[in-house]
């Protein structure tokens, strides 16, 4: 990495080690987790469907127990990805293939000044150079102690980790409101609409723990329905008749012309959250077919997926639907759509097919209970933040993310240099 400090190898200031060969005869449906390189994701562990073993088995791969502040890497398949172990993470164990760096030079390397050092592009770069393999690269250790590292002097990686910590952390912390924020709105959306506990109390003459200018707009009765029993004057509807569920294009048929394109949208994008690499499409598709930021997504083939894309505008392509509805409020929808997505999931799963899909009789087939207006309206007033407060917090992370990745390289190659008497922050996690 050129720039304006001097550059040693890595493998003089900090050491990589491989983590515990378990076997398959040591997986556990659940126990202690692992830490595997599918879970090693942009800066942070994504634990979302790990592997785990049992309290005995960790104890046997002890010194390959993980601590808050460990700095990980993948060196199979998307090599070079790096996390940063963080309290909330823990306990968790070790994998083999999983680096765990430990700094073997403390006078000369910061800890957090590392991470960002593996974050840098340059330097993701050289890692991914160094991969050998057919099937899927490999890195060794030894391969990655060789690349060479800037390094300007202690205070000045402080004062760098703690500008870039400042942004991680800001992004960090949207995530977890995020988090928050839906869940509040899906544990409200089951209770109102699939228990439908306000009624059950006014039923059995408790309480609702609602604002009496509220729970009255519920009622105190059920009557049966094609469903099953439901809150007396409340009906029952297919899911694709309180949303329209509109196709994605086949946007090879729409190449970029001229200097305005959009990016395409697709599974992966949905997936990932963001359109950075996807290729392009003209900017002239039908209106209907522009997805902008706060639009519901849905992919029903492949890996079936519900969310509120934040990735900026682009182009649907086939296989998602962007869901929209002109009579009922987004988180309705969204909620009704998320709360079927189990269920779609089965059904893809039972497809012989090498992608399981759903199909739009499916649609018709997932039932929704649709309140009576003046209650939509109360409740609309209730849940409506939740989920536009979600969104303004994804949108503030791209930001956030934007401005770390731009200053990420200048300030590592000396571009922008802050000062060694720069206001700096104790190591956190």
């Amino acid at each position: 990495m050129a720039g304006e400090f001097p550059t040693v190898a890595l493998g003089d200031v900090a050491v990589a080690r491989s983590g515990f060969a378990f076997k398959s005869s040591d997986w556990t449906a659940s126990g202690v987790p692992v830490v595997k390189i599918a879970n090693v994701k942009d800066g942070r562990l994504v634990m979302d469907g790990c592997s785990f073993v049992s309290p005995e088995v960790a104890a046997t791969a002890a010194e390959f127990g993980l601590v808050a502040g460990d700095i990980l890497i993948a060196m199979t398949g998307y090599i070079g990805d790096v996390a940063l172990v963080r309290p909330s993470d823990l306990p968790a164990v070790l994998n083999q293939r999983v680096g765990r760096f430990s700094i073997r030079d403390k006078r000369h390397l910061e800890r957090r000044f590392l991470f960002y050092l593996l974050r840098s592009p340059e330097i993701r770069a050289a890692i991914e150079g160094l991969g050998y393999g057919s099937a899927q690269p490999n890195v060794s250790p030894s391969l990655i102690h060789g690349v060479e590292i800037p390094l300007p002097r202690p205070p000045e990686q402080r004062a760098i980790a703690h500008i870039l910590g400042a942004l991680d952390d800001k992004i960090e912390l949207n995530r977890r409101m995020n988090e928050t924020l839906e869940a509040i709105a899906r544990a409200l959306f089951k209770s109102w609409f699939v228990d439908f506990d306000p009624v059950r109390a006014k039923v059995e003459g408790r309480d609702t723990g609602l604002p009496a200018e509220l729970a009255d707009l519920f009622p105190s009765e059920f009557e049966d329905s094609e469903l099953r029993e439901i809150p007396k004057g409340w009906r029952v509807c297919g899911l694709d008749e309180v949303a329209t569920f509109r196709n994605g294009l086949a946007l090879q048929n729409y190449p970029p012309a001229g200097d305005e394109s959009l990016p395409v949208l697709k599974i992966a994008q949905l997936r990932s959250g963001t359109s950075d690499g996807a290729d392009r499409a003209a900017a002239n598709i039908p209106s209907d077919c522009v997805v902008n930021d706060g639009d519901v997504l849905f992919s029903w083939s492949g890996s079936l997926i519900v969310d509120l894309w934040c990735g900026g505008q682009g182009a649907l392509n086939q296989h998602l639907f962007k869901v929209t509805s002109e009579d009922f409020p987004k988180w309705f929808y969204y909620l009704w759509t998320k709360h079927h997505l189990n269920g779609f999931q089965d059904i893809a799963a039972d497809k012989a097919t090498t992608m399981g899909h759903i199909q739009r009789k499916h649609l018709g087939e997932a039932k929704v209970c649709v309140p009576s207006a003046r209650l939509l309206k109360a409740l609309d007033e209730r849940c409506a933040p939740l989920i536009e407060s979600a969104i303004l917090a994804r949108l503030e992370s791209r930001t956030l993310t934007a401005l770390r990745d731009t200053l990420l390289p200048k300030l590592l190659s000396g571009e922008i240099r802050v000062g060694a008497g720069a206001k700096t922050m104790p190591e956190a996690v």
